[in-house]
């Protein structure tokens, strides 16, 4: 949510520049130059990236892919002021960037379905939403973590005013959790969730999200994106590399050990224990279905849009459908095109 404002303002500042740099001049070389930026450091979430581009899938498809890390500018803003061809973001980046006038388009839903989930140490009785009452949430104080605490509190009969919120910042939540300086965080199953309770050995409790869509939205993160005018100037470009993508993600999901060593020859400084067992956890969820990686739902985005703008986390309106599409995914059981 904090990138959507300084989105706008790179865009604004960058709009004579071009929406889709990288791209190999003429007589330079065979290959497309395409520039990827990661959403966070390099994880599990960018496997079936990595892994396409080490068995040459992009070459193949007649591109030389370049991955790069966001850095203080923002993998949005870096797709926005034209650095970047496709970026991975989540979805609440998209919406409220999209709201405010910037020209981002998802393109494919990395991990079909939220993987995230409120986690507390099992000592301190949390086990259910109803259990928050009364306990101190730490976390980045972002509007989207309070509205949904609150949503799951309220849904559950319980006083959302009566859950506190400390915020800390990018901290090892283990020591402020064995500190009891807050009681419960948001983390994401397959990377913190496998680190605090299976390489740290910590008794934990989680109330998954996607657990409780009776009371909040399913949503998309991360995303694949792109910009309005590289879907406008280089559509057969988008087309190879999603076709090239899925095919690492599908094995990715077939062969995760293969993937989780894709990532470590390119980022060794990584734990491999952590990377391998987040790739296995992964392998089931990048897709309900391999064969329709990536399709995302209008529905959900509606939902997901809805919710952003009851809690009052968006200034200004958009059309879903023109905040995503499909049609540049291979075709499968659902088919690739369409919004």
């Amino acid at each position: 949510m904090r990138v959507a404002l300084a989105v706008v303002v790179a865009f604004a500042l960058a709009s004579a520049a071009s929406g889709c740099g990288g791209s190999a001049g003429q007589g330079r070389t065979a290959l497309d130059e395409v520039t990827v930026v990661l959403d966070w450091t390099p994880n599990t979430n960018h496997s079936g990236v990595y892994l396409a581009r080490a068995n040459r899938l992009y070459r193949d498809a007649g591109l030389d892919v370049r991955i790069i890390e966001p850095g203080d500018a923002g993998a949005l803003q870096l797709l926005a002021t034209g650095r970047a061809d496709l970026a991975f973001a989540a979805q609440e980046e998209l919406v409220p960037a999209r709201a405010e006038g910037v020209p981002v388009v998802a393109l494919a839903a990395v991990v079909q379905h939220n993987t995230s989930s409120l986690l507390a140490l099992e000592g301190a009785g949390i086990r259910t939403p109803a259990d928050l009452v009364g306990h101190t949430y730490g976390g980045f104080g972002g509007p989207l973590e309070k509205a949904l605490v609150q949503e799951l509190v309220r849904c559950s009969g319980g006083d959302p005013s009566k859950v506190r919120f400390a915020e800390v910042g990018d901290v090892d939540y283990r020591v402020g959790l064995q500190k009891r300086q807050y009681d419960f965080v948001w983390i994401y199953d397959g990377w913190d969730k496998i680190r605090l309770a299976e390489l740290d050995g910590l008794d934990v409790s989680t109330i998954p999200f996607l657990d409780h869509t009776d009371c909040i939205p399913d949503w998309y993160t991360p995303l694949l994106a792109t910009s309005e005018s590289a879907i406008q100037k280089r559509p057969d470009l988008l087309k190879r590399f999603m076709a090239a993508t899925s095919r690492g993600y599908r094995a990715a999901m077939a062969r995760p050990d293969e993937a989780a060593d894709a990532l470590l020859e390119s980022v060794p400084e990584l734990d491999p224990d952590l990377v391998r067992r987040s790739a296995r956890y992964l392998a089931g969820r990048y897709a309900d279905d391999p064969r329709a990686w990536g399709h995302q739902d209008s529905a959900v985005w509606q939902r997901f849009t809805t919710f952003l703008a009851d809690a009052g986390l968006t200034e200004g309106e958009i059309n879903v459908d023109d905040a995503f599409t499909n049609q540049f995914l291979p075709a499968g059981p659902r088919g690739g095109a369409g919004g």
